[in-house]
């Protein structure tokens, strides 16, 4: 995504949709404008930027996330192990202020409602897919 930004900045593009965490310093330092954040609630970092759905767009929340995966084969001990892990950085203080200070909200959530997530989101993308008409060549 870097170097999206490069090509703004630069006047060679006008508008771009980036991830936060990239475009936050340019934001910060008055060079870039935010318009909107696609994310179902205002972000923490700037607050003062609507969401999409607020300037009118429905069903236009896009998250973006990262998550941890794991073979399908790995031992459920391991798996929860891991789980809880992450769950543990993920809801301290230090790990919480400095994901902050890149406008990241982590997402603590069961090993559950991520499988229920990634599911909802590539049954939206095909039909995404299907009402925009795209075919692979």
């Amino acid at each position: 995504m870097p170097e999206v930004l490069t090509e703004v900045m630069t006047g060679r593009v006008d508008f771009c949709f980036s991830t936060f965490a990239p475009a936050l310093p340019f934001i910060r330092d008055g060079k870039l404008l935010a318009l909107a954040v696609s994310t179902p609630k205002r972000s923490s970092v700037l607050p003062e930027c609507p969401t999409t759905i607020e300037l009118g767009y429905a069903n236009s929340d896009y998250t973006f996330w990262n998550g941890l995966f794991l073979p399908v084969k790995t031992p459920r001990e391991i798996v929860e192990r891991l789980h809880q892990e992450a769950q543990k950085a993920a809801t301290s203080p230090a790990v919480r202020e400095k994901l902050g200070q890149q406008g990241i909200d982590p997402m603590v959530i069961s090993a559950a409602e991520f499988d229920a997530q990634i599911k909802k989101e590539i049954a939206e993308s095909i039909a995404l897919v299907k009402a925009a008409g795209i075919k692979v060549n």
